[in-house]
């Protein structure tokens, strides 16, 4: 359930991509790839280059923390479990 509620965000994300990016002279396929891949980092860049830097910069800041924070507790728990709860 969870996976395919990111898969339908990351579409979301690349089908405003597809359909903003002709507005701005930007390649549509591009920012649709890239959005499919990147989801939120690749948003929040294509605001900044079309102008709209505060809000590109607060998405792309909070993707990038956020992306860290997954990865900080994905390490904690391995070190949990491998060393079988006890530090």
């Amino acid at each position: 359930m969870e996976s395919s509620i990111g898969i339908i965000i990351s579409l979301i994300m690349a089908i405003y991509l597809f359909i903003d990016a002709p507005k701005h002279n930007k390649s549509r396929w591009l920012w649709a790839i890239l959005g499919l891949i990147f989801g939120p980092i690749a948003v929040g860049i294509y605001l900044i280059k079309t102008g709209r830097k505060v809000l590109g910069w607060i998405i792309t800041i909070v993707a990038i923390l956020l992306y860290i924070l997954f990865i900080f507790l994905i390490v904690v728990a391995a070190v949990l479990f491998s060393t079988g709860g006890a530090f």
